[in-house]
């Protein structure tokens, strides 16, 4: 993984805007990878659900999750999760921040200052 952090997620989000700001007004050099813009294809969810558990990605809270049909979300296991989150992004909790072998899901700004300490 290189130096520069790579933030996830979609522009449009509030949570995504909040880790944005708080990187830039720190002064930390980031990509920033929208999943509606960007596409799926470069997002390493088999690895991050590795490392995390995929459980702890799918946004189970969220608008989409709660429209899925009841069959989609009937069973859940680590392959159907992420195929679910790969077809439908905003299932994904955001934002991921990857940054010198670090992950953080979500955004609390302790956690970020943790990170880049």
């Amino acid at each position: 993984m290189s130096a520069q952090a790579v933030l996830y997620g979609i522009k449009n989000c509030d949570t995504v805007r909040k880790a944005r700001q708080w990187l830039e007004g720190h002064g930390i050099a980031y990509v920033f990878h929208d999943y509606r813009v960007d596409g799926m294809a470069a997002v390493p969810l088999d690895r991050w659900a590795d490392a995390l558990g995929w459980d702890v990605l799918l946004n189970r809270a969220s608008t989409t999750f709660r429209a899925l049909e009841a069959a989609d979300k009937a069973d859940l296991n680590r392959t159907r999760g992420i195929e679910l989150m790969k077809a439908n992004p905003t299932l994904i909790k955001r934002p991921v921040l990857e940054w010198a072998g670090h992950l953080q899901v979500g955004f609390k700004p302790d956690q970020y200052a943790g990170l880049f300490e």
